[in-house]
C-alpha cells in the first residue's frame, strides 16, 4: 500500500500576526496508522520542504500519544521536513490520498490548483480519499467523474461552525467549513464538538475534528484492504 499524505504550507492566521500550519496530531495519528498497517508513507505539501506545524498543536494540551511517538521518531520527522511539492506528484503512484488538518489548509489546499487536480485525479481513478478537521476545505472545488461538484450528494463531515464559533476564529477564517461544503450541496453531518465523528460515503472519508484523524485514517485503510 502506498498512501500520500498531503500537508499545507500556509503559515498566517489570516490578519491576526498569528501563526497556523497542519494540526500536529492530525498529521501524526494518520501517519502512524498508515505505517504500523505496512503502507509506504509519502508527504507533500504545495510548497514542499518543511512544512508549518500550527505552535498551538504543540502545546502540552494539545499532545497525544502519536505526537509523542513522532516527536521521539527522527525518521518520521525527516520525512516531513523533505515533504516533496504536489506539482511533483502523479496519482499513478499511490493508493489513496488522506490530508490532515489545521487552519492553513483553508488559505492554501482549498484553492491551489494542483491540490484540486490531484484531489480530483483521485476521485477519477476510484482511489480513497480521507481528509480531517479543516482538510475537507480542499474538497470544496474539486469536481469529480461526472465534472460536478465531487462533494454533491455526499455524506461528509469537518470542522464545524460551532468549534470554530468555539475556538473564537468565526471571523479569522476566509469561509466556513460547514459552510462551504453545504454549498457545494453536501450533506453535512457531525457530531458533538470535539467528539470523534466520520462520515464514510464510498471512497471518500471525512473526519470532523483531530479526535477524529486516527478514526478517519482507520476508516481509510479499510477502503485498501477490505475483508
Amino acid at each position: 500500500m502506498k498512501v500520500l499524505m498531503v500537508v499545507t504550507s500556509h503559515d498566517k492566521l489570516g490578519e491576526t500576526g498569528e501563526k497556523t500550519g497542519f494540526w500536529l496530531e492530525e498529521f501524526a495519528a494518520p501517519y502512524y496508522v498508515f505505517r504500523d498497517a505496512g503502507a509506504k508513507v509519502t508527504i507533500a505539501s504545495p510548497k514542499g520542504g518543511m512544512p508549518p506545524v500550527d505552535p498551538k498543536s504543540n502545546l502540552p494540551d494539545s499532545e497525544t500519544e502519536a505526537t509523542h511517538r513522532f516527536k521521539a521518531d527522527q525518521a518520521a520527522q525527516d520525512d516531513l521536513a523533505h515533504s516533496i511539492r504536489l506539482r511533483e506528484v502523479s496519482v499513478n503512484d499511490y493508493d489513496a490520498i488522506f490530508l490532515p488538518g489545521g487552519h492553513g489548509p483553508l488559505w492554501d489546499l482549498a484553492a491551489d490548483p494542483d491540490a484540486i487536480a490531484l484531489v480530483a485525479a483521485f476521485a477519477k481513478a476510484d482511489k480513497p480519499i480521507g481528509a480531517v478537521c479543516h482538510a475537507p476545505a480542499a474538497l470544496g472545488d474539486v469536481r469529480g467523474k461526472d465534472d460536478d461538484f465531487l462533494v454533491r450528494g455526499k455524506r461528509v463531515t469537518g470542522f464545524t461552525n460551532a468549534e470554530e464559533e468555539a475556538v473564537g476564529l468565526t471571523d479569522v477564517v476566509p469561509f466556513l467549513l460547514e459552510d462551504r461544503l453545504k454549498e457545494r450541496g453536501a450533506q453535512f453531518r457531525h457530531g458533538d464538538n470535539w467528539a470523534p465523528y466520520v462520515e464514510v460515503d464510498g471512497k471518500l472519508v471525512t473526519g470532523q475534528n483531530p479526535a477524529s484523524s486516527a478514526p478517519a485514517a482507520e476508516a481509510l485503510l479499510r477502503l485498501l484492504t477490505p475483508r
